[in-house]
């Protein structure tokens, strides 16, 4: 469960809810890119996790990635969630591609 500022997040099954990491707003060569011609990261940290998948015997298997682990993921990976103020991306575990 993801508690920040009194709000709280509880993804569901193998769900995991991200906060993705800022734009780059300048080029290495120090050009300003306006909003429309940034690039969505594909790194975030996780912010909240999933109780697991259930198999098909009825067996529950807990996820890999835990709250606080950084990762990388498929660009056009899961859904955009607002909630209050702060935007957030809730995906499956197997959108997650590595951790660093």
């Amino acid at each position: 469960m993801a508690k920040k500022s009194g709000i709280n997040i509880v993804p569901l099954g193998d769900r995991v809810v991200l906060r993705r990491e800022s734009a780059e707003e300048t080029t290495t060569g120090g050009i300003v890119l306006p909003d429309a011609a940034q690039d969505k990261p594909q790194r975030g940290e996780v912010v909240a996790v999933g109780d697991g998948y259930v198999k098909s015997d009825g067996q529950k298997i807990a996820l890999t990635v835990q709250e606080g682990d950084k990762v990388i993921f498929s660009s056009y990976a899961g859904d955009e969630i607002n909630v209050g103020d702060e935007e957030f991306l809730l995906l499956r575990e197997s959108d997650i591609l590595a951790t660093f």
